[in-house]
């Protein structure tokens, strides 16, 4: 599953804009690990890996790079809490050479700090899927346009939407490969999955972060991110940009899901596995937890319409992992061969097979058939970042999301967003 971490604004943020200036200056005096060392002509690596899912993957492909680069070592540490881990680094001086890392709201913020390479003008770029290299740039936490490059190279995409059941969809009358292309359409066959006795949607709001899937799905198409900046300089409130998203959310909650919507996210992905249900309101990351517990289950999965211009609609997509290097690395030659070793076309391959992940050039591959019935946006880059990662991690949306689709009350839920964001602000001096 997609993890949150992020990291606050204020007096962290000027901490590594500080060191970023000077980071592995000490480690050579004081050997200390990272930042790349070199022993007898051989030059030794730190590779900072944030996924846990992927540890394995990434590990072993570390060691299959070293067998055909016998004058490179790669240190690979594998982060159980990646967030924090890097930031101590960073302050430390101890700025890794390769790195992945979420694109989220940390991302942004240190991307921003001038801690990562600089590969808006590298010749790569023109390969890439220029839907995932927009939300690359679009992260980086700054109002000025012009420095918003790109401090990454997007190497596995995700989307949020819905995974369907098929055989569910079969059974009752329903065409899983033409899913709804508007709200009014999405809304159409929600009754007329309950009107015939199926569970329309598997709700899972015991782990309440699940909710914040449907949120970000509707709102891809409902709010540019563009207008993040906006909500940032105090010109637009929530109220202005999540209205709409909270209407739609109450609708879907509180008329559409099985009789007890509190279970896990765990027991919800038992339960579409064995078509308990028609929908699961969830990201593409939530497919090999399903095939685990059903290898064969028959899926698909769609976009979340939400509005009633078919043209319109954009996919709530990710760039779950981004794989960059240290601004400062003593070993830019070296640690850019591993991370052309890592972007062969085979191996980003290998890696969408592996995670059920989109791959990050023009002509996508995708790693589970499920995939292919929103291949097209990626093609058309029709792709928006998902709305939560341009929320600091104080403010407890899945929180609010939870009373909003209890209680229903919209003004509640956009009030104390906007108070929380307040707060955060005002304590934000950069």
């Amino acid at each position: 599953m997609r993890v949150k971490s992020r990291i606050n604004h204020g007096n962290w943020h000027r901490v590594i804009r500080r060191t970023a200036t000077a980071v592995c200056v000490t480690a050579m005096g004081l050997g200390m690990a990272g930042c790349g060392t070199s022993n007898a002509g051989t030059v030794t690596l730190d590779f900072f890996q944030y996924k846990a899912e992927a540890a394995d993957w990434f590990t072993a492909k570390a060691r299959e790079f070293e067998k055909t680069h016998p004058n490179i070592k790669i240190n690979v540490n594998n982060s159980s809490d990646a967030t924090t881990d890097l930031r101590t680094r960073l302050v430390k001086s101890r700025e890794p050479d390769i790195i992945t890392i979420n694109g989220d709201i940390n991302f942004g913020m240190l991307a921003e700090a001038g801690v990562f390479h600089d590969f808006t003008d590298d010749k790569i770029v023109d390969e890439l899927n220029p839907g995932m290299v927009k939300i690359a740039k679009s992260l980086v936490q700054t109002t000025d346009q012009s420095k918003k490059r790109l401090y990454t190279i997007p190497y596995a995409g995700n989307a949020s939407g819905y995974i369907i059941n098929a055989d569910v969809w079969k059974a009752a009358g329903e065409d899983p490969n033409n899913p709804p292309k508007t709200w009014d359409e999405f809304i159409s066959l929600l009754k007329r999955f309950k009107a015939k006795g199926v569970v329309p949607i598997e709700a899972s709001t015991g782990d309440p972060w699940t909710i914040q899937a449907p949120l970000s799905s509707l709102n891809s198409t409902l709010v540019p991110e563009s207008e993040y900046s906006y909500l940032k300089d105090g010109t637009k409130t929530f109220s202005d940009l999540w209205d709409p998203v909270s209407d739609k959310l109450v609708e879907i909650y509180q008329n559409y899901t099985q009789k007890n919507p509190a279970v896990t996210y765990q027991q919800a992905t038992q339960d579409i596995a064995s078509g308990k249900a028609a929908i699961l309101p969830l990201g593409t990351y939530a497919i090999p937890q399903i095939r685990l517990i059903n290898k064969n289950a028959n899926l698909r999965f769609a976009q979340m319409p939400a509005t009633n211009n078919a043209k319109e609609q954009q996919l709530t997509a990710g760039d779950d992992v981004m794989l960059t290097m240290g601004a400062h690395t003593k070993h830019e030659k070296e640690a850019r061969e591993f991370v052309d070793f890592l972007m062969s076309d085979e191996n980003v391959k290998d890696y969408s097979k592996q995670q059920s992940a989109f791959s990050p050039y023009k002509n996508t591959y995708v790693g589970d058939e499920a995939l292919n019935g929103v291949l097209s946006f990626y093609k058309a880059g029709k792709l928006t970042d998902f709305c939560d990662h341009y929320v600091p991690a104080s403010i407890n949306i899945a929180g609010f999301l939870q009373t909003l689709i209890q209680t229903g009350n919209k003004t509640k839920f956009l009030n104390s967003m906007q108070s929380e964001y307040d707060k955060i602000e005002a304590r934000n001096f950069r």
